[in-house]
Parts: C-alpha cells; structure tokens; sequence
C-alpha cells in the first residue's frame, strides 16, 4: 500500500489504517514542507491589526494567503511537520525525505523512490515485512526519542 499523506490528522490515520491491514507492506510518501512565505512577524502583525480594526478583511486574507501558499505542510515546526518527521524515525518513509520542498527535483525523486519500493516489496512475493511488524514497540520509542530530540 502506499499512503500518500501530509497534514496533522491525516497521517495518524493514514498509520491506523496502515495497521488495520498490518499484513500488507506499506510506503508513506511525504509531501514536504511549502516553501517559505509571508514571514510569521507580519503575519502576526497583520493579525494584531485586524483584531483592533485597523485593517480589514481583505488585508487579513491577503496575509494567509501570501502564509500557506503552496503545496506542502505549513511552513511553522507544527504537528504536520511532526508527523512527518516521525514516520521517517519510524522508517516508513523513504530516508530523507520528510523536508525537501514539493515541486522541486529532489521531491520528484523521492517520490518516484518511494514508488519504486512499494513496487519492489510487491515483487518480493511474501517474502517482505509488513507493516504490523516494522511498527513496534522500538519503531514507537525511537520516534518519541526524535520528537524529543
């Protein structure tokens, strides 16, 4: 199976539904982080001036959108971001992968990477590890131990 995930509650439930059927193989492909936008200073100031009603609607929609711009997982260290780093801890991704900007090379070929594995663990017949077994108690531990890191 390959999931393709990339905000905050998608990827836990994309695990869930990894490990409802934990006797499969499974490749997760990342998005990536969006490219850099409106810096968080005018973003928030923007906000700031919008709450006290010294700048309208349009202004504040402006700012969001010159924010989250683009493809990918937001652009702050959120839970997105996370996530994606703890599926790489994990090993479900493809090394590397977790934060290199969508629509860039190395994005494409990560991607076709992760393509490739999920079509080789298929050529493997059953002779692979699924992914009810590669999520462990260890794989869990060691993602805690990078979160925290």
């Amino acid at each position: 199976a390959v999931f393709l995930g990339v905000c905050d509650k998608i990827v836990p439930g994309l695990v869930i539904a990894a490990l409802t059927f934990g006797h499969l193989p499974a490749v997760f492909v990342p998005a990536g982080p969006m490219t850099s936008g409106l810096p968080n200073d005018e973003k928030a100031k923007v906000r700031q001036l919008y709450a006290e009603g010294k700048a309208g609607r349009a202004e504040l929609l402006e700012a969001e959108s010159k924010s989250y711009h683009g493809p990918g997982t937001c652009t702050f260290y959120g839970t997105a971001n996370s996530n994606q780093m703890l599926m790489e801890i994990m090993g479900l991704h493809t090394p590397g992968a977790s934060f290199v900007n969508p629509g860039t090379p190395l994005r494409d070929a990560l991607t076709r990477e992760a393509a490739r594995r999920a079509l080789s663990i298929t050529a493997l017949g059953n002779a692979y590890t699924p992914v009810g077994r590669m999520i462990d108690e260890r794989s869990i531990v060691n993602g805690v131990v990078g979160l925290h890191a």
